[in-house]
């Protein structure tokens, strides 16, 4: 898949955009006659079921309810959403922690406002007929994989948890766009991806379902996709950082209770967006993956110290982070949810 940039949902709401110097962000008017910060957010990549609570947000005018005129963004792959966000180009971003950790391990500007996934989606997926059911079955496999991922740097600490060597399964390097093919194929017997992604798509594509042997059920979990900002947001701007990640978790949370009205809310944002029913599954599978043990019954996107701390130990583990930093240095706790 070749992507390419789309400008998505920019509902004009405004009467009035006033353009401010420096590192001020514009401003628009409401209907209503409310000043809004014009703020742009940068997916971790095209618009799929993962993303409803941000467009379910902005139809609800809860973004607005915090001061927030929200323009959305298909974004390139994680890394590139975190490069943009450090270097100013987008005033938020939607990105992979192990991205942004990797970024901030090479010098890169940029820190979490909090991780709303905080249960891996890391999966090897196959279809049943296949019978992986448990590490164990992985044995003499070959599995599609990107080298330099975080699912394939991630994946030998899967494997040696559960009792097994790199050498008992072949990772067959495939660029991402090609895992699913690769799998509908034959060539491979299953694919390292995300629960909440490629899994539904698969299983729309070909007609037969598609399991799932899930790293967190195995022993191995870890921070996924969270909200970031820049240096330029959080030291020119840290009101704003503040209200929008309240404006996120008040969403996340409305679309919770009302996930069909939420995956509707999507309805044009992208031409390469999913069906209808691959999007109510992918988004129904990320609804799973909001908390670990440690904040259950808490609002969408409260991170605890001590789980950011698991996910630096098995991404410095994996080689992905050469020099572990505090981690002060990759979240914002200035502007972070309380607990």
């Amino acid at each position: 898949m070749h992507a390419r940039r789309l400008l998505i949902g920019v509902v004009p709401l405004v009467l009035m955009v006033t353009a401010c110097g420096g590192n001020e962000p514009a401003t628009t008017t409401s209907d209503s006659g409310k000043k809004l910060d014009q703020v742009t957010l940068t997916l971790n990549w095209y618009p799929y079921g993962e993303h409803a609570p941000f467009y379910y947000g902005k139809q609800q005018k809860i973004f607005e309810k915090h001061g927030i005129d929200l323009k959305i963004q298909a974004g390139q792959g994680s890394q590139k959403t975190v490069q943009a966000t450090a270097a100013g180009q987008t005033d938020f971003g939607w990105a992979d922690t192990p991205a942004l950790l990797a970024g901030v391990d090479s010098g890169v500007k940029v820190k979490s406002l909090g991780v709303f996934l905080q249960t891996t989606p890391a999966s090897v997926q196959s279809f049943d007929a296949e019978g992986i059911k448990t590490p164990a079955d992985l044995k003499g496999r070959t599995i599609a994989g990107t080298a330099g991922d975080a699912l394939s740097k991630t994946f030998p600490i899967f494997l040696k948890k559960n009792g097994l060597s790199d050498s008992d399964v072949k990772v067959q390097n495939t660029d991402p766009a090609g895992k699913i093919a690769a799998v509908i194929s034959g060539k491979t017997d299953g694919l390292l991806g995300y629960a909440s992604d490629q899994g539904p798509t698969m299983q729309h594509k070909a007609g037969k379902p598609v399991s799932y042997l899930r790293f967190s059920e195995h022993g191995l979990n870890f921070y996924s996709n969270g909200l970031l900002a820049g240096q330029r947001i959080l030291a020119s701007k840290p009101d704003l950082a503040k209200r929008m990640v309240r404006a996120v978790s008040e969403s996340w949370a409305a679309a919770e209770k009302a996930p069909e009205p939420a995956v509707s809310s999507m309805e044009g944002a992208s031409e390469q967006l999913p069906p209808k029913a691959v999007l109510a599954e992918q988004f129904a599978t990320t609804l799973t993956l909001l908390h670990t043990a440690s904040t259950q019954g808490k609002a969408p996107g409260v991170n605890t110290e001590a789980d950011w701390q698991q996910t630096v130990d098995v991404f410095a583990e994996a080689g992905l982070v050469g020099k572990p930093k505090a981690v002060s240095d990759y979240w914002d706790q200035k502007s972070a949810l309380k607990g």
